[in-house]
């Protein structure tokens, strides 16, 4: 998979001149409209160390009501400041949002903004750019192969965007809606998109008379109408699911790797690739909490369990994500997201590399290639915080640093966005693509209400200064289960950050964790004691109260508190 490929786009031919200015370049004998948007970048002041640079920015496609462009240096330039848009950098890459006035783009219409940045060594122009995931400056030709300096994909050419989110509705699960809709209040957020969990393999073709995924594939056809529909799902089965909790084991065993393969990813995959379904853009999150119990539960950790090291010896996880990878990634329309925990799992310097490392061998393995991994998500089904703008790493008090708070102990991140930049920077240094997008789940981390704090903390210490002021009001960062006093997040949105292709609600609000008692199930679902709000905690929460609520039924199943709950304490609230 090459995130940068499109099938309307071939040759790409950028002028850089002596002025510093890149413009379409295009045949006389091709019409403007094959070029779906121009770009003109222009240093205007350029003086060893920094320069000012004005960039204008013309849309030949449909009209949109908001856009995003990007680029990525080839050099040191870094972005300052800026007007007349909203810039923000990741590493080399630079991702420019309009402002609330400049938001349409009629066909034809233009967009200028201007910034100021610094570098060392050359001040090079930017060879690509991209409005809203099309690639800019490019003129098909009548090509059928986009870019012929990108070789093809050995499925032949394909027409994925950069980002899937971007100039495109997003699939509303009209089960999980109608359940939102009927609870007081819920009609505020039932036309939210959420994802459709495909947790076992009877949910491929529907539980208990429920939808299954052709018929959310059909109802999606329905809501997409004449534009763009993103479809959100979760591949969730491995074999020995879930080994460091009981609350989502799965139903396969940890040797069943064939079944895996042969009844729940092969009928996914041949649902997928029905040429009915190629005008959807299919989002796939890939096998949720499994591949980081690979290097933090296991033997030689303090949180190691016998299930971990059981499925790090077969390797069936690595396995069983490659496996899905390959045969999703071969699918032109299918855009794979690989699960990569939260900064509060895998922040500390001791997990975060080897995790990154496990993610690569995991996308080289049963024939996946890093091409077929489109992006990752962080903090998906969990609570943390999407921005700490109370305290920062760096901060110290009275001589102590921010990182040795009880709170933080130790970790190099505060907050899941700056933990997703981080990892994703990781991975295009391991040689993932260098445009890989991140996803970060806000269904549950707004952490609003009369508990949210209007500032920093007391400076008494560093605890003092750190609890007073974190909004993510948990007792520890390791309760994951169902957790009191947790509101809805940021609202689904496309490209709102460097980096991140989309905040998301993957986990439908309103679905437990896990159920507060022993509760017997069909469905593989064991009892987790960090569901029981009497539970008292184990070495992974710091041996502290699980934060759980009562009464909470099986995972996946609705949960009415927990969906009064996450209203009540939204952060932005609910109007």
């Amino acid at each position: 998979m090459t995130r940068s490929r499109t099938a309307m786009l071939a040759a790409l031919t950028l002028v850089a001149g002596a002025s510093g200015t890149a413009l379409a370049a295009h045949s006389a004998s091709a019409g403007a409209a094959a070029v779906p948007c121009t770009v003109d970048y222009k240093v205007q002041n350029d003086w060893g160390s920094g320069f000012t640079a004005a960039v204008t920015v013309t849309n030949n496609g449909a009209a949109t009501s908001s856009w995003s462009l990007g680029w990525t240096y080839a050099g040191s330039q870094k972005v300052t400041n800026s007007w007349n848009a909203k810039v923000s950098q990741s590493g080399a890459a630079v991702t420019v949002a309009n402002e609330s006035y400049n938001g349409t783009l009629s066909t034809g219409g233009s967009a200028s903004f201007g910034f100021q940045g610094t570098y060392s060594g050359s001040n090079a122009v930017p060879a690509t750019f991209k409005l809203n995931g099309v690639t800019c400056n490019v003129d098909d030709g009548g090509s059928t192969d986009p870019d012929p300096t990108d070789p093809p994909d050995p499925g032949g050419p394909s027409d994925r965007v950069n980002n899937p989110y971007a100039g495109a509705k997003v699939y509303v699960n009209p089960e999980w809606s109608e359940k939102a809709a009927a609870e007081p209040g819920g009609s505020r957020i039932a036309n939210q998109p959420t994802g459709v969990w495909l947790d076992r393999i009877a949910a491929i073709n529907g539980v208990n008379g429920g939808m299954g995924l052709r018929d959310h594939l059909d109802e999606a056809l329905t809501q997409k109408g004449s534009g763009e529909l993103a479809v959100q799902l979760v591949i969730y089965n491995l074999p020995g699911r879930d080994c460091a909790a009981l609350a989502s084991n799965g139903e396969l065993g940890p040797t069943e790797i064939d079944k895996y393969k042969t009844q729940y990813i092969d009928p996914i995959a041949a649902i997928l690739a029905d040429p009915k379904y190629a005008g959807l853009r299919i989002v796939t999150t890939v096998e949720i909490d499994s591949l980081p119990n690979l290097v933090t539960n296991v033997s030689g950790r303090p949180t190691a369990t016998p299930n971990c090291d059981v499925m790090k010896a077969n390797g069936n996880y690595q396995k069983g994500v490659g496996y899905a990878l390959n045969k999703l990634g071969d699918i032109d329309n299918v855009y794979n997201y690989v699960d990569a925990g939260h900064h509060g799992w895998l922040g500390w310097d001791s997990n975060f590399g080897p995790s990154a490392d496990m993610f690569k061998t995991a996308a080289t393995t049963e024939g996946a290639t890093v091409s077929d991994v489109h992006g990752f998500i962080v903090n998906t089904a969990n609570y943390s915080a999407l921005k700490e703008e109370n305290f920062k790493i760096t901060d110290s008090v009275n001589g102590t640093s921010v990182r040795q708070s009880k709170w933080v102990d130790w970790n190099q991140y505060t907050d899941e966005l700056s933990y997703a930049q981080a990892m994703r920077d990781k991975l295009v240094s391991l040689g993932f693509d260098q445009n890989l997008g991140m996803l970060i789940d806000t269904s549950r981390n707004g952490w609003g209400g009369t508990a949210r704090p209007t500032g920093p903390g007391a400076t008494t210490n560093v605890d003092t200064y750190v609890n007073g002021g974190r909004y993510d009001r948990r007792i520890h960062l390791g309760n994951w289960c169902n957790q009191a006093g947790a509101g809805l997040g940021e609202r689904p949105k496309a490209s709102p950050a460097a980096g991140i292709d989309a905040y998301v609600w993957m986990k439908p609000p309103g679905e437990s964790d896990g159920a507060s008692k022993e509760i017997p199930n069909d469905e593989g679902k064991g009892f987790d004691r960090m569901c029981d709000p009497t539970y008292e905690g184990n070495a992974r929460n710091g041996n502290s109260p699980s934060g759980a609520l009562g009464d909470a039924p099986v995972s996946g199943h609705w949960f009415s508190a927990q969906f009064q709950e996450l209203m009540k304490n939204a952060y932005p609230p609910l109007s």
